[in-house]
Formats: structure tokens, C-alpha cells, sequence
């Protein structure tokens, strides 16, 4: 039996302290089953309303749901202006610091200010309730202010990550129609500045709805400038008055659009409302993290410009009155240790970061967070995709200290907070499962016609019943909203894409997108195990699989490895022991037809792989679009490998 098989039947159970102390306890499974929308209301109870609502569901006319309605609340107020009302003003909200080492500590009271300044400066603008407003920044703290202005004034941000291109940006800002984009000169990524403004300029210049481009200075470069349409920030928002009285919206008024990015089609606008976000994403916070605000020091290492960024550096931790950690740049920049600095300097509590980052960490050694003094962690999550047994165990071993329990948490940029995790105190952990549905949720694991499956069995995950922070349609497209997520099994089943199993305790474990899930000779096989197994062996630090065509087999399964520091590539040989080593852990269907051991693998500037574009190179077409890619130069490294260890197995 492998490692990873072990790992797999292994569980870790809660520090005892933990579950005495924790925020939720084991009744809050039976209290939701029982009642999930009185669940769902008292958890909206924590949340300051200025009308409360006279129903919390309206799903008369599925899948289009109404949360809370007839509420009314503003987003802004509940992050901000009720926790300095409420004399903490001086707690800090974020620490922030800036990839060269320039830092700024931003209180609640200071935050408020900066918000009301920058919604006075949007109404100057002429940006009304209901408008949309563009967001393309680096991770400065105006990011964030930026947010929460439009919350405030009732406009909808639609925040665009800064590494994607103008092309991009452009196709967001006309689906949109957004008004004005909020960007700034640029930010500093790898030690090096990178400008944004040419990109907003390039983007604005093939759109028709921006009025104005609000730019902050942040690395001091030279921009081209548009009289009368670009202005600086620091000219139009430090000048406003620090007073706005925030406005109460409905609950189901739009607070942002996210879009998620189609590799067959145009990029869908996903829309979020008002009262269900900010309910679910601000409690399952306080859940799923065990978030005690007067002492924790919160650190979500993921971009505003993703969901996560969205949900747990800006919306939910605010709600929460937590204090956050901010940063703007690399882990490895100026040192690998980096990310390890900050935990020591600002005694962060709970650090929430992707498997991609773990495994990176891996592979450049257990010695750099040893060099670190990481004691004040008391919880660890993950986010983004499956993690890997043996990547759970890393992360609990050395940066956990073996002490800090792991939440592995899956959701979507659609379904807007977390549905499947274990809860700290509550619950008995295993290395790679996202485990049980988070309380109020109601996920299954299904046939391809939809009846639900037993334990030991794989399938499709899908959600029977709506949520608070669900998406509520495709910005312009309701029909693409119902034939995208609603089709499949009905408009009352949302198909969330992703394969799942469930084990023998009825845990779930995610296999990844359906797409991820290869269908080999008739064996539905999952990527993410093929890639656990892979990193289980020794010599690997990281492995990316896809299916690529075979004219036998359906598909065959194709691998890209890299190597651990101490590793040593023997070549056929070590391909042969790897393939071997799959072959003994899962089985022989699950043989890698090809295995390349490469330098890097294509990642976004986000840490996510980009599968398509190995599948690409596995099926030896034109590589699609690589603008989002961190270092575009890394394929043109993996296709010049593809000659050397990639034989076929015999």
C-alpha cells in the first residue's frame, strides 16, 4: 500500500482545546437538517439590516431564487461603519504590504474614511446606483476601497484581474457596460514593476461606455494620459469630504459581477446579490475558520481579483471585524521565504492558500519554514482545487506544525462561498476530502442520471437546493444561466461541473472538473488521483495529468512532473518507475501513457495550472491563448521536452 493510500484511510482528529473553544458545535448539522431556512435567517441575524426581510426564500419560479426578501441592507455599512460605531475603530483591518517592503496598517476607523471619500468621489463622477464600475488594480489596499465605495453608493463592481490583457478587459468592460474603470499606473510583480494603465488604455479605447479612468500612483511609471477622461486618484479622492451616509438597497440588488473564463465561449458574467452574499460568505468565515475577531490575524493569500479574494480578504472578513493580512506580491520574491516573513511578523493566526502553493513550497524544501518562526498559526485552509494527500500532510507537518487543522474547502466563483469543508472542532479530518457539506447546504454525488449514490461510488456533484450566496444568473443571460448550470438534471439541480466520490464513510472527495475526469477504455479516472499518486513517489514535487485522444483507448493518460530539489532525472528509467509506481497505487488502467519531466508547469499568476494548454501540447495542436500565464516562455520549454521520456508503455 502507498503512502497515498494510507493517507487516504487516515484521520486527524481536533486538538481538544479546539473543540471546546470552537464557534460552532456538532448540533449545527442536525439544527440546519432540521431547519434549514431558520439556519440560514439567524445566520442573517448577524448582519445589521435596515428593513428586515418578510421571507427568507422565494424559489417560486427556479432556478431563480430570492433570498431574504423584502430586506434591505447596505454592504459598506455592515463591513465598515457598524464595527466603528460600535467603538473598534482602532482595531486594524488590514495590515498591508507591498512586494518592495513598503507597508501600511489600515484601521476600521481609517478604512471608513477612505471608503466614504471614495464613494463622495464616485457620485462627483456621476456614477448612480445600479451603474457598473470596472476594477483593474494591483493588491493595494484602494482595491478594497474601491469595492466598498460602490457597495456603498449601490453600483456594481465587476473587478478584473490585473494579469489578464487588454483583450480581456475589454470584452468585460463592453459585456458590462461599465462606466469607469478604477486602475492604477501599475504594481510590482517578481521585483520588477508592471504597468496596467497601457492595458486600460487599449481596452477603453475599443469600448464606448467609460466615462472616466480613475488611476492610482503606485509605482510612479509614466502613463499615456486622456485629458478630461483620466483622472488621478489621489486628485478626485483625497479631497472628498470623510462623510457619506451609507443607503440601504434591497437585498437582491446586484453587488458584483465576476466573470469566469470559457475555453469555448465568451466569458460569463456570474451575478451576485446583496443579502445572501454577504450571509453566507460572512458566517461560513466565522465557521469554517473558527474566526475570533478580538485576537485573530487573518491571511487569505489569493488576489481580489478572484473569488476568493472577494469572499475571504474583502467581504467576509470585513463582516466579521477580523484583521487581515494584504500582500501584493510572489512567494518567492525577494526570497522563498517570504510568505513564511510575513507569518512570523504579523502573528497571523489563519493562513488560507491553494494546493499549487503547498506543492511549490515542497518542492523547494521543508528547510525554509523551518527558518521561520510559525507558532502563531493555529489553523490552516485550502482552496482553488483537490489537494493532494501528501500535500495535506506537508502543509499540516511543516507549516502547521502538526498542531493546526487543515479546512479543505470547495466551492466556485457560482456558488460564492463555501459549501463543502470540515469545521474546525467538529469535525475528524482526512487528508484530501473536502469531507461533508458545510450545515444549510444540500450536495450529493449522482449518476449520469441523476440518482443519488451510495458510499464507495463516483459520480457528478450537484447541489438539490438553492443557497444564500448563490449566483442568481449570467449578467444579460438568463437562458445561458439555465443551460450552463440548470439543464442537466432539472432547473432545481445545479450541476456544479466537478466529478466527486464518496468513500466508504460517505466523505466526498472533489475529482475535479468533469472535463478532468478521463475516460480510459470505459474507466472513468480521475486526474487529481492520477496527480496524488504521482506525488506521492519521492522524487515528484508536482504533477499535472490530462487525457489526451487515443485512437484505442479513448483517451490516454498523459503526465508532467517536476522533480524534487534532491532528485535526480535517470530518464527512461525513472519514467518507467513512475508509471510503475501509478500501476501499483491505483491500478494498470491508470498507467500514464506518457510522463514529461519538466522544469515548471503553465500556471496563471493566480497558482492555477493550465491544463488546456498541456492538452494542447499532448494533442500537438497550436497552443491557445498564454497572456494569463505567469511566464509564457514555460511552454515553449515543455514542448521542446516532448521527445525525451514520453514513450508509450508497453
Amino acid at each position: 500500500m502507498s503512502e497515498s493510500t494510507e493517507l487516504e484511510g487516515r484521520r486527524f482528529p481536533a486538538p481538544e482545546q479546539l473543540a471546546g473553544q470552537a464557534n460552532v458545535g456538532p448540533d449545527v448539522y442536525e439544527r440546519a437538517a432540521q431547519d434549514r431556512l431558520g439556519f440560514w435567517a439567524e445566520a442573517a441575524e448577524r448582519l445589521t439590516w435596515a428593513q428586515r426581510w418578510d421571507e427568507v426564500l422565494d424559489w417560486s419560479n427556479p432556478p431563480f431564487a430570492k433570498w431574504f426578501v423584502g430586506g434591505k441592507l447596505n454592504v459598506a455599512y455592515n463591513c465598515v461603519d457598524r464595527h466603528v460605531e460600535a467603538g473598534h475603530g482602532e482595531q486594524v483591518a488590514y495590515h498591508w504590504e507591498g512586494e518592495p517592503g513598503d507597508t501600511r496598517t489600515i484601521t476600521y476607523a481609517q478604512l471608513k474614511d477612505e471608503v466614504c471619500k471614495a464613494a463622495n468621489a464616485l457620485v462627483e463622477l456621476g456614477v448612480q446606483a445600479g451603474d457598473r464600475v470596472a476594477i483593474y488594480m494591483p493588491m493595494i489596499p484602494e482595491a478594497v476601497v474601491a469595492m466598498l465605495a460602490c457597495a456603498r453608493i449601490g453600483a456594481v463592481h465587476m473587478v478584473v484581474f490585473g494579469g489578464f490583457s487588454s483583450d480581456a478587459l475589454a470584452s468585460r468592460i463592453t459585456d458590462s457596460g461599465a462606466v469607469l474603470v478604477v486602475t492604477a499606473d501599475g504594481g510590482y510583480r517578481r521585483g520588477s514593476p508592471s504597468a496596467l494603465k497601457p492595458a486600460v488604455d487599449e481596452a477603453v479605447g475599443r469600448t464606448d461606455s467609460v466615462r472616466n479612468v480613475l488611476v492610482v500612483r503606485r509605482t510612479e511609471q509614466d502613463v499615456a494620459w486622456t485629458e478630461g477622461r483620466d483622472l488621478w486618484w489621489q486628485d478626485v479622492v483625497d479631497r472628498q469630504s470623510t462623510e457619506h451616509t451609507a443607503e440601504a438597497f434591497d437585498a437582491e440588488h446586484p453587488l458584483y459581477i465576476m466573470y469566469t473564463s470559457g475555453t469555448t465561449a465568451s466569458p460569463k458574467g456570474i451575478l451576485h446579490t446583496s443579502g445572501g452574499y454577504l450571509t453566507q460568505v460572512a458566517y461560513t468565515h466565522w465557521a469554517s475558520f473558527d474566526l475570533k475577531p478580538d485576537t485573530d490575524v487573518f491571511w487569505t493569500s489569493a488576489d481580489i481579483g478572484w473569488v476568493t479574494g472577494h469572499s475571504y480578504i474583502v467581504y467576509g472578513p470585513l463582516a466579521n471585524r477580523a484583521t487581515s493580512v494584504m500582500y501584493e506580491g510572489t512567494p518567492e520574491t525577494p526570497h522563498r521565504g517570504r510568505w513564511f516573513e510575513l507569518i512570523e511578523k504579523y502573528r497571523v493566526t489563519i493562513m488560507y492558500t491553494a494546493p499549487t502553493v503547498i506543492r511549490t513550497f515542497m518542492k523547494w524544501g521543508e528547510d525554509i519554514p523551518a527558518g521561520f518562526d510559525l507558532t502563531s498559526l493555529r489553523l490552516l485552509g485550502s482552496v482553488g482545487e483537490p489537494i493532494n494527500p501528501e500535500a495535506w500532510l506537508w502543509y499540516h507537518k511543516n507549516i502547521g506544525g502538526g498542531r493546526c487543522p487543515i479546512v479543505d474547502t470547495w466551492w466556485q466563483t457560482e456558488t460564492g462561498a463555501h459549501m463543502i469543508n470540515p469545521l474546525p472542532g467538529v469535525t475528524s479530518l482526512k487528508p484530501g476530502s473536502a469531507q461533508t457539506p458545510f450545515p444549510g447546504i444540500s450536495a450529493k454525488v449522482v449518476d449520469d442520471e441523476g440518482n443519488e449514490l451510495g458510499d464507495d461510488t463516483t459520480g457528478l456533484l450537484v447541489l438539490t437546493e438553492p443557497w444564500p450566496s448563490m449566483l442568481r444568473t449570467i449578467w444579460g443571460d438568463d437562458d445561458r444561466y439555465v443551460d450552463t448550470y440548470w439543464s442537466r438534471f432539472g432547473k432545481q439541480v445545479y450541476f456544479a461541473g466537478d466529478g466527486a466520490k464518496k468513500d466508504a464513510d460517505g466523505d466526498i472527495w472533489l475529482l475535479g472538473r468533469v472535463d478532468d475526469v478521463m475516460n480510459v477504455s470505459g474507466h472513468r479516472i480521475s486526474t487529481t488521483e492520477v496527480e496524488s499518486s504521482l506525488v506521492a513517489h519521492p522524487a515528484v514535487a508536482e504533477a499535472a495529468v490530462v487525457g489526451a485522444s487515443d485512437p484505442t483507448t479513448g483517451q490516454g493518460i498523459v503526465a508532467f512532473v517536476i522533480l524534487r530539489g534532491s532528485a535526480e532525472d535517470s530518464g527512461d528509467d525513472l519514467v518507467k518507475e513512475l508509471r510503475q509506481h501509478v500501476r501499483k497505487d491505483i491500478g494498470p488502467i491508470a498507467s500514464p501513457r506518457q510522463i514529461m519531466v519538466v522544469q515548471e508547469l503553465p500556471k496563471t499568476r493566480s497558482g492555477k495550472i493550465m491544463r488546456r494548454l498541456l492538452r494542447d501540447i499532448a494533442e500537438n495542436r497550436e497552443l491557445g491563448d498564454v497572456t494569463t500565464l505567469t511566464d509564457s516562455s514555460v511552454m515553449g520549454l515543455i514542448k521542446d521536452k516532448l521527445p525525451a521520456g514520453s514513450s508509450s508503455d508497453d
